[in-house]
């Protein structure tokens, strides 16, 4: 069912609260690679004890805001919730393998590890821009190896066959300099249906904003 620009607007603007209402496991399936740091532990001393509920109270009654509704969003979408995990998860694997190399690697071993997660044209651009003179150049001089992460942050866009997603993407360096941390956040969509999809797009998430 294709929708008007109005009424994909509203259902858009419908899905990103209830997705965010079913919580984050929702888009970012489990295998994510992603390394959250620990939280420290509150201090003892600072912490007070709460009293438990007198034994004669209610448990709290929980409802699920998909329950509350009663209203399967997934019904006017042209994508199930199968779909959209599959299409994060090919998004978040993409965006760790992005950012992840080492100057002992060709463009086309670099580009490999991507196999099946990219399309033909994305990867001829990436291929490309990893085999840049002064790029290249620059990567086997400092001896560079990056391991990546990534994490999804949220939905950007959506169509009958593709899903815009903002994610951040994560490099711990090691040059001859010394190791750094950076991030950049990004806009990728990926293409296809089912839980068959391929990153088509990257771009800086800022890219084309006001």
């Amino acid at each position: 069912m294709d929708l008007s620009p109005g009424q994909q607007k509203a259902v858009f603007a419908l899905v990103v609260v209830v997705l965010a209402a079913l919580g984050y496991w929702l888009i970012v399936p489990k295998v994510s690679h992603s390394h959250a740091q620990a939280q420290p532990s509150p201090n003892p001393s600072a912490t007070q004890s709460v009293p438990s509920p007198p034994a004669s109270s209610p448990p709290a009654a929980t409802t699920s805001p998909a329950s509350a509704s009663g209203v399967d969003i997934y019904s006017w979408l042209p994508f199930t919730q199968q779909d959209l995990a599959a299409a994060a998860a090919v998004t978040e694997k993409f965006l760790v393998d992005y950012n992840t190399y080492s100057y002992t690697e060709s463009a086309a071993a670099f580009v490999g590890r991507m196999n099946g997660l990219i399309t033909t044209q994305l990867a001829s651009t990436l291929r490309g821009l990893y085999a840049q003179p002064g790029v290249a150049k620059l990567r086997t001089d400092q001896r560079q190896v990056s391991t990546g992460t990534a994490v999804i942050n949220s939905i950007r866009a959506f169509g009958a066959s593709s899903l815009t997603f903002v994610a951040t993407g994560t490099q711990h360096l090691t040059t001859t300099k010394g190791t750094s941390n950076g991030s950049a956040q990004y806009a990728i969509t990926v293409t296809g249906s089912g839980t068959s999809w391929q990153v088509d797009n990257i771009e800086l998430s800022s890219a084309g904003q006001s």
